[in-house]
């Protein structure tokens, strides 16, 4: 006996995206793996009233369980009422890797699922994602789907090497799957060492994202490893015993302008484990004698909370959308 997540008080991306196309802004997508990520999430987004898209990986759920989960977005959305805004939130799967990895999230109460069928062949990524699409949208759960491989590291999800969105094929792709969004690869990529350090980061392939544009007009392109990789956090943590030596992202000039075409949705989550393990990191590091949790996972949840906001109101300009 499955969940809805309308009995949970989630929304799927449907109206999210359309609103997001047409007032050429994205919504913050967040990987969350704690109750203090998933708090400083909320906060933020009410504090700035934006719309929010909560993202688990497969990694995270059985980490977090998945009955726990459901119950901590029910909270999420109890949460925002009383902070005081009601904000638009969806519980997404990110990189579903099958079929019964998707239709568990749906009949578990996520309101949106991806397939990333793109490790596949060309017909075998249509194949399992029609399949997803068919399951999810009879339960109104919207699917995302992708094309082209993300090169990094980031929970399941690990490419050697990124091969970019082929614009010749998203047209047949979205037709004959009927995803509710795509997203594609051009030039991001997982984890925080997404570039050479040393090296100029090369700019994201905006012509593939227009070529994109121009062949499925008004559909919700996605796009996936969007974190900055913020250098002061980088910094706090080599300073305080790490070693993350070259971690460099993608700029956000270059994530503003994707904000404002047909990108949607812009997933962030190696910006959020950066800052809260920097935090920690020198929290201890100050105070060698603390070892109540609490003393050192409130100043991480405090910064990520800022960290959000900024994201919100100077990146992705969801700020006041909700």
């Amino acid at each position: 006996m499955g969940v809805s997540y309308k009995d949970l008080g989630l929304v799927n991306t449907r109206e999210m995206f359309a609103k997001a196309m047409e007032g050429k802004y994205a919504i913050p997508a967040y990987n969350f793996n704690n109750l203090e990520q998933l708090q400083a999430i909320i906060s933020a987004c009410v504090e700035s009233k934006s719309p929010v898209i909560l993202q688990v990986s497969k990694g995270a759920r059985d980490y977090a369980n998945a009955t726990m989960l459901r119950y901590m977005a029910m909270g999420a959305v109890e949460y925002a009422k009383e902070l005081g805004c009601n904000v638009p939130i969806a519980l997404h799967l990110d990189h579903g890797d099958t079929f019964e990895t998707c239709k568990s999230c749906v009949d578990f109460g996520f309101s949106s699922v991806m397939i990333d069928g793109s490790h596949h062949s060309f017909e075998e990524n249509i194949a399992v994602t029609k399949q997803v699409v068919e399951y999810a949208h009879a339960h109104d759960v919207t699917v995302e789907g992708e094309l082209g491989i993300l090169a990094g590291i980031e929970d399941e999800v690990v490419a050697e090497v990124s091969s970019y969105t082929d614009p010749d094929q998203v047209v047949e792709f979205v037709e004959r799957t009927g995803v509710d969004s795509l997203a594609i690869s051009i030039g991001t990529s997982h984890g925080a060492f997404k570039f050479k350090a040393g090296e100029p980061v090369p700019p994201l392939r905006f012509d593939i994202l227009e070529e994109c544009e121009k062949r499925i007009p008004g559909f919700p392109i996605v796009l996936h490893g969007a974190s900055s990789v913020l250098q002061d956090y980088v910094t706090m943590i080599n300073q305080y015993g790490g070693d993350l030596k070259g971690a460099l992202g993608v700029p956000e000039e270059q994530l503003r302008k994707a904000a404002a075409s047909s990108v949607c949705k812009i997933n962030i989550d190696s910006d959020g484990r950066l800052v809260f393990t920097a935090k920690i990191r020198e929290h201890l590091a100050n105070n060698p004698d603390h070892f109540d949790p609490r003393q050192y996972l409130k100043p991480a949840r405090a910064d990520l909370v800022k960290m959000y906001k900024a994201k919100n109101e100077n990146v992705l300009g969801s700020a006041g959308k909700a």
